[in-house]
């Protein structure tokens, strides 16, 4: 049984102060008693100072007899520059669901980078009275599980350039001695790690003694090809400067300099097999089988290849752990994995949802997000997450604001940092009609996967109520179940409330079994077309590139996987410049990748980058510290 619920009446005010002012102006309950008001027990939990935990896996055994509660995922229409509030909203709708309509709930959150921390965006936690505390912890170091990613990553990095640089100057047989080395009685021995590269090659042998010296050769030389290494380095800041380096320039390393760039941290494989691992047996198997290049004779090569699955699962042993923390208004938050639905997976964990689920039971609720507009972020939840996960959402909320309809309608150029054209803040329903298109795709698409489809209109203080009916009417026209102003930002759960009844009421009335966008017996071509055709797409344009990474993985037999497309969240289409619901175009895939830990194949779409730039004026300008309280000033 759980404790009473630790909730928490919040005093607002008007106009509503900056976010991190609000989050400093609430003292945060103790981790302890929002972990109590769970259930969870203290043999289940990890403290990380007063307001934060790590919640064991160990929990999620102990719950495995639970039913589960209504799983709602949050998306949004595609946005703005400046966002349109889905954190914000996803913690709205939790806190009205716990605050003022009694319901068990838990909200899922990604874990943000400091990539848009300090760049463009800002932080992650939400905003206003709708938002996560301690603000500036979950915002910059959390419990250090991107720091973890960063290292495991950079680690294989690492190993991969050191493997090629040790069989460039080493005979087989020297090799072979130091990967298989004597003990003081001249017994050799295979660890575990080298018994997975014989399985592999079929080489049935269990004395390293035995192996003739064709096995040797075999078993000691990965004969790793330069070109076909797709492993990169990572760092979670925007660094525009490192997405192409040449590597290898030292004296020692002549003759092996070879181009490589870095992606920000987020964007590793190692993230996205965090966030669709279900077990530490389970993320140890993915690590081992990620996928780093081929050989010279067009071999797959493997993180196990390289001896260094074992290790990198213990960088991240304490990471496969989730986040306890809370809302302000007192509600439990799990926040795990990482963002960037445009680059990467963009979703949080799957354990850290079987958890909330497990822990909300049977009529309670787990409000995740998703990144970004519906079409990567909820996409990318419903084709890959559900997949792995085997869970089904029973709501899908889509985040719309009268200021981005008006852009798509065709308003001015929205750009973070300068002020918004006076359309933006003068009622104009014409054009927020024609911009309606967009939430009509976005809904029409999200409906295809068997949900209820609840549209949360974001009210800011400029929009009118024209405009606002609008976006209702055209919301329901296009098959909405129901949509909902919402001023959660300026009044917390309690402006929410109409909000989370239609989410459950939807939730209660939705029967339908999830459906997918296509099916994984269909070639990769075929599912990077039928995601395209979802965005408007008439057709698919190959790279030289793409088309021989495509026929490669093919051959290797990676050829059933879902596939995890980045792409531009302005748009549709791979062009930000193209507002609305665009048609017709065709979409340019550049290059392909293969997360085979993850479980999943990598479209690079037209210009995107895995390495986001800093804009002329970054966040970093307004963030500082106040000396006499220490406290952080600025994070937004």
């Amino acid at each position: 049984m759980s404790s009473p619920k630790t909730i928490r009446r919040l005093e607002v005010v008007s106009p509503v102060p900056a976010d991190i002012n609000i989050a400093n102006s609430v003292a945060p309950l103790h981790i302890s008693e929002i972990a109590e008001s769970l259930g969870l027990k203290p043999e289940h939990y990890d403290f990380y100072g007063k307001y934060k935990a790590k919640v064991l896996l160990s929990a999620l055994d102990e719950l495995e007899v639970s039913e589960n509660g209504f799983y709602v995922v949050v998306g949004g229409i595609t946005p703005t520059p400046l966002g349109e509030g889905k954190s914000t909203t996803t913690v709205g709708i939790s806190q009205a669901l716990g605050s003022f309509l009694d319901k068990k709930v838990v909200t899922c959150l990604r874990q943000p980078s400091q990539g848009p921390t300090f760049g463009i965006k800002g932080g992650a936690a939400g905003g206003g009275y709708s938002q996560v505390i301690p603000m500036d912890e979950f915002n910059l170091h959390l419990t250090g599980d991107i720091h973890a990613i960063t290292a495991a990553n950079n680690l294989l990095a690492a190993a991969i350039d050191t493997r090629i640089f040790h069989e460039a100057s080493q005979s087989d047989k020297a090799l072979f001695n130091r990967l298989c080395p004597a003990n003081k009685e001249g017994k050799r021995s295979f660890a575990d790690v080298m018994f997975r590269r014989l399985k592999k090659l079929g080489i049935p042998k269990t004395n390293p003694d035995d192996l003739t010296p064709e096995e040797v050769t075999r078993f000691a030389r990965l004969d790793i090809d330069p070109d076909s290494i797709t492993w990169r380095r990572v760092m979670d800041i925007n660094d525009r400067f490192l997405r192409k380096i040449t590597i290898g320039q030292g004296p020692e390393e002549k003759g092996m300099m070879r181009e490589t760039g870095f992606d920000i941290s987020v964007a590793s494989e190692i993230m996205a097999v965090l966030a669709l691992t279900t077990s530490l047996a389970d993320m140890r198997e993915r690590l081992g089988r990620m996928v780093i290049g081929n050989s010279k004779s067009g071999e797959p090569i493997m993180a196990d290849d390289l001896g260094i699955g074992g290790a990198l699962t213990v960088l991240m042993k304490d990471a496969i752990h989730p986040t306890l923390m809370q809302t302000l208004e007192g509600t439990p938050v799990l926040v795990h994995a990482g963002p960037f639905a445009n680059i990467a997976h963009g979703n949080s964990s799957i354990v850290a949802d079987n958890l909330a689920l497990k822990l909300v039971g049977k009529g309670g609720f787990v409000v995740t997000e998703a990144g970004f507009g519906a079409d990567i972020g909820t996409e990318k939840f419903m084709n890959i997450k559900c997949r792995y996960s085997g869970l089904t959402p029973q709501c899908a909320v889509i985040v719309a604001t009268v200021r981005a309809l008006k852009m798509h309608g065709g308003g001015p150029e929205v750009v973070a940092g300068k002020p918004l054209d006076h359309a933006y803040l003068n009622e104009n329903v014409a054009l927020v009609e024609a911009g309606c298109v967009n939430l009509a795709r976005h809904i029409s698409n999200t409906k295809m996967y068997g949900v209820k489809v609840v549209v949360a209109i974001n009210k800011f203080a400029t929009d009118s109520e024209a405009e606002m009916n609008a976006v209702r009417t055209a919301a329901l026209a296009s098959g909405a179940f129901d949509a909902v102003v919402c001023t959660h930002h300026a009044h917390g759960g309690k402006g929410a409330v109409d909000l989370g009844i239609a989410v459950q009421k939807a939730c209660e009335s939705n029967t339908q079994p999830l459906k997918f966008l296509y099916p994984l017996n269909v070639s990769i071509k075929e599912k990077i077309e039928a995601i395209a055709i979802s965005y408007g797409a008439a057709g698919v344009e190959y790279s030289e590139q793409a088309e021989k990474q495509i026929e490669v993985y093919s051959k290797q037999g990676f050829s059933d996987l879902p596939i995890c497309m980045a792409k531009t969240q302005y748009s549709f289409s791979h062009n930000p410049s193209q507002k609305g619901a665009p048609e017709g175009f065709v979409l340019p895939v550049r290059d392909v990748r293969a997360s085979i830990g993850a479980g999943f194949i990598y479209p690079i779409v037209g210009s995107m980058s895995t390495m986001p730039g800093l804009p002329t004026r970054p966040c970093f300008f307004d963030i500082d510290v106040d000396f006499s309280t220490g406290k952080v000033l600025g994070l937004s």
